[in-house]
């Protein structure tokens, strides 16, 4: 399956989740197990034997794809979620997104000091999410060895806050 395939899934909403926005459905890519079984193996396969110890998946989309990328490559899942759903002691940043802020919070006993983490989200819009996702893991002594996306939207030009990390992205929105 070709990445144009995987590309060519995934549906434009207007004006959702608010006027102006234009949100990218991803649900056709869920719904059809070659085209889901692809983009696990492609966000998983530069990763394998590479020593990762955790995958951090960030709420909520990105979980769908961490989970399945920790399973395939036989680590850790941290959850990196919005403020108050962690049951246990967390540490939390605030952060900016494309249309607001939010703050994120991870369980304080996460992430290994020194531990090899790949974060996983679905969509690299202007980078405020990820860019406090790493922040958590750094915070907690983690080692970020890479952050993957099933797409990015490359006007928002998010990219230029990972700067420094490996950053890739199988679909690329000009």
């Amino acid at each position: 399956m070709s990445i144009e395939a995987i590309a060519a899934a995934i549906r434009d909403v207007p004006d959702f989740p608010k006027p102006g926005i234009i949100f990218k459905d991803i649900s056709p890519i869920l719904e059809n197990p070659d085209l889901f079984a692809e983009v696990i193996d492609r966000l998983a396969g530069a990763w394998d034997g590479k020593g990762i110890e955790a995958v951090a998946a960030v709420d909520a989309r990105g979980f769908l794809f961490g989970a399945a990328v920790a399973y395939k490559l036989h680590t850790s899942l941290i959850t990196v979620r919005k403020k108050g759903k962690l049951p246990r002691d967390t540490v939390a940043v605030k952060y900016d997104l494309e249309y607001g802020s939010n703050t994120l919070e991870i369980h304080a006993d996460a992430v290994k000091p020194g531990g090899k983490v790949l974060v996983i989200d679905d969509l690299l819009a202007t980078g405020g999410t990820v860019r406090a996702a790493i922040e958590l893991i750094e915070k907690l002594g983690g080692k970020v060895a890479g952050v993957e996306f099933l797409m990015e939207l490359c006007f928002l030009n998010g990219r230029a806050q990972l700067d420094g990390y490996q950053v890739h992205s199988l679909v690329k929105v000009d």
